[in-house]
């Protein structure tokens, strides 16, 4: 399986989308600074994830989530 997962910071309540098979072992490796884009910004929490069973869905949905639409929508879930 294949999942598209987004984490808050909690330093500064952004968010992070990212595309991974692992994201237990993704979100150990943002929070420890394994990450260099999110190093800075930790610690994180998991706040969303969608399943995939092909690797192309998940990235064409994470690029969705990386978009203008998709960063407006997600500011419309997280910002209230």
């Amino acid at each position: 399986m294949y999942f598209i997962y987004i984490l808050q910071s909690l330093k500064d309540q952004r968010t992070y989308v990212g595309y991974t098979d692992n994201v237990e072992r993704r979100l150990i490796q943002h929070n420890s600074g394994y990450v260099r884009s999110t190093k800075h910004r930790i610690p994180f929490k998991l706040v969303f994830t969608e399943e995939f069973e092909i690797p192309a869905e998940a990235k064409r949905r994470e690029l969705y989530w990386k978009s203008g639409a998709g960063r407006r929508q997600l500011k419309e879930y997280f910002d209230k």
